[in-house]
């Protein structure tokens, strides 16, 4: 092994350069080239290579973003496509590849290494925290702290106006975010994708924090959770109750801003791991954080097995 490459590939997330850094650091530590490829699969399919040294990744670790962009590629779904990259990483003489993403992103490295052979290392980086095989995915901590602080003022306004608010937050198929949050800054429910959501329920807890002289109360909803988004959640209550309730989305704002220190560490040991993975020929593989250890697991484990939500904060979520 005497060149690999570094991509960030599908919705970007805090700590993503910090990776980026110790990847081209740990690279040229062992004495390899690094090259970084620019929009993710879509830079691979078009040669959009660059070469890195250390002064290209110094000062980024607390950036939030990627400096190398990131995308999702249409053209990689397809055997053309992945053909095409695969060419290109053949004659740039580039030996293996560290993929940073989530789930997606690790299909589409899994494809290009069983059909054309290219070693690929995936790291964990996804706000959402839905990668098995890993404690913590960069960037989820970030996200989580700055939807905790979105919150907590929402919180103030709501406890001023005496309101019912309900806050979105990401999370399509997971409620990783939602969970932790609602946890978190106190909400009277928590709505997510993976448990049945009793709309009745919820509206008779608020009407006895109402009662109880509650002066603000707070839903927590992950967008993906199964009775609709924040608006239509809103719609529903007041249709059963004659609650009305204002709706915050937080959207991309917790994609972006400064990494906390914990996914910047993350991000710093797993870009370091999956230099070593590819250099001990670990072949198609993930580098995680499980107990404070560093693991390694076949790729394809990321999307065949199902990450767990921590059963005691579904509890505590429940319980206030």
């Amino acid at each position: 092994m005497r060149k690999i490459a570094v991509l960030t590939s599908g919705g970007d997330s805090p700590g993503m350069n910090a990776c980026i850094r110790a990847t081209v650091r740990r690279a040229l530590n062992r004495g390899l080239s690094a090259i970084g490829v620019r929009k993710g699969f879509d830079g691979l399919i078009d040669g959009d290579f660059i070469e890195l040294e250390s002064q290209n990744v110094s000062n980024i670790i607390q950036r939030g973003g990627t400096i190398l962009h990131s995308a999702r590629s249409e053209r990689f779904l397809t055997p053309e496509g992945r053909s095409a990259a695969a060419a290109n990483l053949r004659n740039d003489n580039i030996d293996g590849l560290v993929v940073i993403g989530g789930d997606g992103s690790f299909r589409g490295a899994d494809r290009l290494s069983e059909e054309h052979g290219i070693a690929v290392v995936g790291v964990p980086a996804t706000i959402d925290n839905d990668i098995w095989g890993t404690d913590l995915t960069i960037g989820f901590c970030t996200a989580v702290n700055t939807a905790l602080e979105a919150i907590d003022k929402v919180r103030d306004t709501a406890a001023a106006h005496d309101r019912l608010f309900i806050v979105e937050v990401m999370g399509r198929s997971a409620g990783f975010i939602a969970l932790e949050v609602g946890v978190g800054s106190g909400a009277e429910a928590v709505l997510i994708p993976e448990t049945p959501t009793d709309l009745d329920a919820i509206v008779r807890k608020v009407r006895k924090r109402i009662s109880m002289g509650r002066s603000s109360n707070i839903l927590v909803v992950a967008e993906g959770d199964e009775a609709g988004n924040a608006f239509e959640i809103a719609a529903k209550i007041e249709k059963i109750s004659g609650l009305k309730s204002r709706v915050t989305v937080l959207g991309h704002v917790q994609r972006g801003g400064s990494p906390e220190s914990i996914d910047r560490v993350l991000a710093s040991k797993l870009g370091w791991a999956a230099v070593d993975a590819l250099v001990d020929g670990a072949g198609s593989c993930m580098v995680g954080e499980i107990n404070g250890e560093i693991v390694i697991h076949p790729l394809s484990d990321a999307w065949t097995k199902k990450k767990k939500l921590d059963p005691l904060l579904l509890v505590l979520s429940e319980t206030r």
